[in-house]
């Protein structure tokens, strides 16, 4: 799929590298820019990116996930991954996210992300302003994935990969618009569990959940897709 021309809204921000050159010139070889994407949702997974980047080429038009549309972050998913020295993507399932809790969900994914990398990193490179790798060799970096190129590269991985998920997924759940929603909080969503309830991929213990009418709850299919 080629790359379309950037907008006129995104050209002029693109990330940078100045916080891995930083850090591989300290002596780390292998730096891992991490972002999540599903923290807020009402359904579906939890997921966490990372993104090891090469030292000697780039690759244009990375952005922030959130600065692109879709077919954009579509568009740029291969590019990304073939470029990367490594990356993966790891999930917390919405059965884990109601018996951990967020942070700990958080944790569960970035863990089972850096792990799946393949190779042992020697800093991570983390959006945000809380440290859920706890490693101690992590940065925290407000506003990351606008400005840090790796955790740029992880933000547009975790979200397509998590986003695919979500249109799968309203295939078996047609009327809650998952395709449109991504299983984020809008009104057809809201409306959809008024009238018919929560699904098996909604997050039970949310406080969304509170007056909504019962219903019988198909057994959960996401541990032995998520456990691998």
């Amino acid at each position: 799929m080629s790359v379309p021309k950037l907008r006129k809204a995104v050209k002029g921000k693109s990330p940078g590298l100045h916080n891995e050159r930083a850090l591989w010139e300290s002596g780390r070889k292998i730096v891992a820019g991490v972002d999540e994407v599903g923290k807020g949702a009402w359904a579906g997974p939890l997921t966490i990116g990372a993104a090891v980047v090469p030292k000697n080429t780039r690759i244009y038009k990375v952005r922030d996930s959130k600065m692109l549309n879709e077919s954009e972050r579509e568009a740029m998913f291969d590019r990304i991954a073939n470029w990367c020295d490594a990356w993966a993507v790891g999930h917390a399932s919405v059965e884990e996210c109601d018996e951990l809790g967020m942070s700990a969900a958080q944790r569960l994914a970035a863990r089972r992300a850096i792990d799946s990398l393949g190779v042992p990193t020697d800093h991570v490179l983390l959006d945000g302003n809380w440290d859920f790798i706890g490693e101690g060799q992590t940065t925290k970096i407000v506003k990351g994935d606008a400005t840090c190129l790796s955790i740029a590269a992880a933000s547009i991985l975790a979200k397509v990969t998590r986003d695919r998920m979500m249109r799968q997924m309203a295939q078996t759940y047609p009327d809650y618009s998952f395709a449109g929603n991504k299983g984020y909080p809008c009104p057809t969503h809201k409306d959809a569990l008024t009238r018919l309830g929560p699904t098996s991929e909604h997050r039970h213990s949310w406080a969304f959940m509170d007056g909504l009418p019962a219903v019988d709850i198909p057994l959960r299919r996401q541990r032995t897709l998520f456990d691998q």
